[in-house]
């Protein structure tokens, strides 16, 4: 037996992705540090505890999709579909409000869990299940299957808005539909009739479905007169920028920001880059940005070295995750985005994010882990 776990445990550090599991090992323990300093004034280090919990829970799923194989897992996407409606259409009942205000958490015994975190794991293979299918057959860009595609992404990108109202969450599947599109060598005659229809029904979704709290949201990083003062809906966003400012180059030193270590809400979770700007200055930022940019980078390479389309729009489809994710979240903290609640992959706190995270980065392990065929590069 011992024999047996040695030869696996050999295998996994011989096959499996190491350099990303070091990448996401770092991202998350830097992470911790700085979710400790954000909370220190609360006087509770039940923020650390939860957050290393939850890496502990993303290193073991790391491990064990890293022997998952993606073509079985994939292959069972009935399932798979079916978990994803059933898990997000369980907050029409049991759903409650997190602290962006939609109602896009579960909680048990105290402990909450965001859906949508999980889901977009399985979406990305579901969907990378469907656009590979399409281009084995030759028919990617033939009209019924983009059609095919279009209700499969509106579909879960709906559910998400009428169960949960959670439209930042939405928009990180739709940047995920785009990319693995574009990857999977989508005509751009598509994508500009696409962004036509969205254009023609803009005006619809504005008025009908956005409540005025989210129109606002999205409408006052670009509209100063919205909240002239910044005492209200742009007040977190404008607080996050003082803190950023305030850091200069090297910071104010961790637990010394002001910004840092006041009540403000939120600082932990969706504004958790205004205190690594504050406490630890723009260096530290750039190194933030540049390891999720790495991290993302090594996903893509795991793809085109897979040999599959599969593999490939997989890796595709959680890098496209990271990169949006971080683009979003950095541009909430620097007042350029509309603050729609997106986390900062493996730096904010949530179990939710972190755990689904390391799951997603264990798939793309499984790829690279996977034997590759005689002819394995795809470009």
């Amino acid at each position: 037996m011992n024999k047996k776990v040695l030869s696996v445990a050999k295998d996994f550090f011989a096959r499996g992705d190491l350099l990303l599991m070091a990448l996401c090992l770092i991202a998350s323990i830097f992470g911790v540090v700085v979710i400790s300093s954000a909370t220190a004034s609360t006087g509770s280090m039940q923020y650390v505890y939860i957050q290393v919990l939850a890496i502990f829970i993303g290193l073991g799923l790391y491990v064990f999709f890293t022997y998952v194989d993606i073509d079985t897992l994939a292959d069972n996407w009935p399932i798979l579909t079916v978990f994803n409606i059933v898990l997000m259409s369980s907050l029409i009942f049991f759903g409650e409000a997190g602290d962006t205000g939609n109602t896009g958490w579960l909680r048990f015994f105290g402990i909450g869990v965001q859906p949508s975190e999980v889901v977009k794991v399985v979406y990305i293979v579901v969907m990378a299940k469907h656009i590979s299918y399409l281009k084995a057959r030759n028919t990617l860009n033939d009209f019924p299957s983009v059609v095919g595609l279009a209700f499969h992404f509106a579909g879960i990108f709906g559910l998400i808005i009428v169960v949960s109202q959670d439209l930042g969450s939405a928009t990180i599947f739709f940047m995920i539909f785009l990319i693995m599109l574009f990857a999977a060598g989508f005509a751009a005659r598509w994508f500009m009739i696409g962004f036509a229809a969205i254009l023609a029904v803009l005006p619809i979704v504005w008025t009908y479905v956005l409540k005025e709290y989210q129109r606002r949201r999205l409408l006052v990083p670009y509209v100063p007169s919205i909240d002239p003062d910044n005492s209200g809906i742009n007040w977190q966003a404008n607080q996050s920028k003082i803190a950023l400012a305030s850091g200069q180059l090297t910071g104010t030193g961790l637990y010394q920001g002001t910004q840092s270590q006041s009540q403000r809400a939120g600082k932990h979770t969706d504004f958790i880059f205004s205190v690594i700007g504050e406490e630890l200055g723009m260096i530290a930022c750039i190194l933030c940005i540049a390891l999720l940019i790495i991290i993302a980078i090594r996903c893509v390479y795991v793809g085109m070295h897979s040999g599959t389309n599969l593999g490939m729009l997989v890796c595709v489809g959680v890098a496209a995750s990271v990169l949006y994710q971080t683009f979003e979240n950095t541009g909430m903290c620097m007042g350029i985005t509309p603050v729609i609640g997106i986390t900062l992959p493996f730096f904010s706190y949530g179990g939710s994010s972190v755990v689904s995270m390391w799951a997603a980065m264990g798939i793309v392990s499984g790829i690279k882990y996977k034997r590759k065929p005689t002819q394995y590069s795809l470009y």
